[in-house]
């Protein structure tokens, strides 16, 4: 990958719920526009990961800041197949499942983690220079001075059935589970999910991958950054 990396800055940093097609979508742009990528979801879920592997409590927010601070969290940013690590495990696979899935939220509403986490993902931002970046707070808090700042959404009903394709779960079942951590996530005290106030705010409800691909394409176009 490292050859196909473009030269000259470019961050977009690409924000929304689960299910709103973050993933896919930054990482086509990704490849598209010749950069890096980072999956911030990846690092708080691997962390979470670890936390749950120590056996304490979740509420037990010195112990979890505690386990974020000495744990060994690698996480690749090339978009055609990056890897995960935490203490030398891969964890790519595991960070995915139910436990880890119905853990996160709680992990990462932890201030000292945030803190951790964000300072880890500045610096990887700095080092590739050319990157797409997405999670929940990328926009407001990690890069605010991203080239584009773009903010995904879906109805309801389009994350679910999304997400439970995905999964091969329960529509509804997977439907409570992400109002749970939508409620979770944009209500936390520390750094939110939240729309950044000069974010692009893009519905991919009735949108294919490549639409919304090429309409990201062309923003940064517009900007001359791509």
């Amino acid at each position: 990958m490292e050859e196909n990396v473009r030269a000259g800055r470019c961050v977009v940093a690409v924000d929304g719920p689960s299910g709103s097609g973050k993933s896919t979508v930054s990482r086509r742009l990704a490849v598209s526009v010749g950069a890096r990528y980072l999956d911030t979801g990846a690092m708080y879920r691997a962390l979470t990961w670890a936390v749950l592997r120590s056996g304490i409590d979740l509420t037990d927010t010195e112990s979890v800041a505690k386990v974020a601070g000495e744990v060994d969290l690698r996480i690749g940013t090339d978009p055609q197949g990056y890897g995960v690590t935490a203490d030398g495990v891969d964890v790519a696979k595991e960070i995915r499942g139910p436990e880890v899935t119905g853990a996160v939220s709680a992990v990462a509403a932890v201030g000292a983690v945030r803190e951790l986490l964000v300072a880890r993902q500045r610096q990887l931002i700095a080092d590739a220079g050319r990157i797409v970046v997405e999670g929940r707070d990328i926009g407001s808090v990690v890069a605010p001075d991203a080239d584009l700042k773009v903010y995904l959404t879906a109805s309801e009903a389009a994350r679910a059935q999304r997400r439970s394709a995905e999964d091969a779960a329960d529509p509804a079942a997977t439907a409570a589970d992400l109002a749970r951590r939508d409620k979770l996530d944009s209500t936390r005290k520390v750094n939110p999910l939240q729309q950044a106030a000069d974010a692009v705010v893009l519905d991919t409800t009735e949108l294919g991958i490549d639409e919304v691909v090429a309409r990201l394409r062309a923003l940064l176009t517009e900007r001359s950054v791509a």
